[in-house]
């Protein structure tokens, strides 16, 4: 780890739960970093920097050059701790860390909603076929929800975020900006995820949480920012979308893959269908799931849809193609509330992956069952 004292200079931008600064670097850096970079807090855990501050950053990210994480961390305020925290609820996330927390999870003892996950209902079949959409990657979170306001608005949609990739929520922009516009009804983050408006210990209890809690329509499941990739078959976060598609299964949900598609990536294992579809879906997953693909208009639809059939036939599991009419979903995607980037791509230099996204969550809300979801 690389570590750097610095002085805060000003605030460049917030969203909830986390505030970006300018900061100045104590002494010429050894590893060539500029005198002035930028720095993330997360609120909730350092309190809050002032201008003049003095802060401790973990900058292992900025060293490295990476894209996501490419940012300095505060990891205290040294001269200004934040107040003591004290609450209900016992589960520890990031633990064993020195940053570790504690949080009140749903499906714990002391939550409220204890005994509406422990009964014997919510043991299996308890989602009532409620479509459960999976991505690998946290940028298909607003294509997905451009699909399902396309086809139905008014729809209670929940969004669980896995620790394969950004732990806090709060780093997320997307989820911030999607919440202020009321695109999300909740949010829940599972495993050593934090920063939802609920937390879960596991996949399993967030998708009965958000049905049997929360009355979800549709649950849309994905990583948190910053997908971790190897080029190795198996090495990359992504695979974790099967392994949701077998949970939503053994619950009594609708398992739904919204595939990786993209026709701006110049990686041979990326163009068209994903390769991390292709393992994910085709070999991770083993359980029943559809696989929404756009009814093709044009050449690279056509390959995609050549490419889903082929996934399919050679998938472990029983993986079902359906053709979706992708009318008006350009123009769904262009009134997102947020930002949409994949790979640092936006809709205009790579639209069929963002297409790929919104079908699979038009496909989810024209399957949704008429009934909604029931509370506790």
């Amino acid at each position: 780890m690389s570590w750097r004292r610095a002085e805060v200079l000003r605030e460049v931008r917030r969203w909830s739960g986390a505030v970006e600064y300018a900061v100045r670097l104590a002494t010429e850096d050894p590893a060539g970093l500029p005198s002035e970079v930028r720095a993330l807090a997360y609120l909730a855990m350092v309190g809050e920097p002032c201008p003049g501050d003095t802060v401790l950053l973990n900058v292992s990210a900025l060293v490295k050059g990476l894209g996501t994480g490419g940012l300095a961390l505060v990891v205290a305020v040294p001269d200004r701790l934040p107040p003591d925290v004290d609450g209900p609820g016992h589960i520890v996330k990031a633990r064993y860390t020195p940053q570790q927390q504690m949080f009140l999870a749903i499906d714990e003892q002391d939550s409220p909603h204890h005994d509406a996950l422990s009964d014997a209902v919510a043991a299996a079949g308890s989602l009532g076929s409620m479509p459960v959409v999976v991505a690998d990657l946290h940028s298909a979170l607003p294509a997905i929800l451009a699909g399902i306001r396309a086809e139905a608005p008014d729809l209670r949609v929940v969004y669980v975020m896995t620790d394969g990739g950004a732990l806090p929520m709060a780093f997320s922009r997307s989820v911030a900006g999607l919440i202020d516009a009321g695109w999300l009804t909740s949010t829940i983050t599972v495993g050593q995820a934090f920063g939802g408006e609920h937390e879960a210990v596991t996949l399993h209890s967030a998708l009965v949480a958000a049905r049997r809690v929360l009355a979800a329509d549709i649950v849309v499941v994905t990583q948190g920012p910053g997908n971790v990739g190897t080029g190795t078959p198996w090495g990359f976060s992504g695979v974790a979308a099967g392994e949701a598609l077998n949970a939503a299964w053994t619950l009594g949900g609708t398992g739904i893959g919204a595939v990786r598609v993209s026709f701006g990536d110049a990686r041979g294992r990326h163009r068209g269908l994903s390769h991390h579809s292709r393992t994910a879906y085709g070999r991770v997953c083993l359980a029943p799931a559809t696989l929404p693909y756009a009814t093709p208009t044009n050449v690279a639809q056509e390959l995609v849809a050549e490419q889903v059939h082929a996934l399919a036939a050679d998938a472990t599991a029983p993986l079902r193609p359906v053709a979706v009419e992708a009318a008006g979903l350009r123009q769904a995607l262009e009134a997102v509330p947020v930002g949409l980037s994949t790979m640092g791509r936006g809709l205009d230099a790579d639209p069929e992956a963002f297409i790929a996204s919104a079908i699979a969550g038009r496909w989810a809300a024209s399957i949704r069952s008429c009934a909604p979801g029931t509370p506790e």
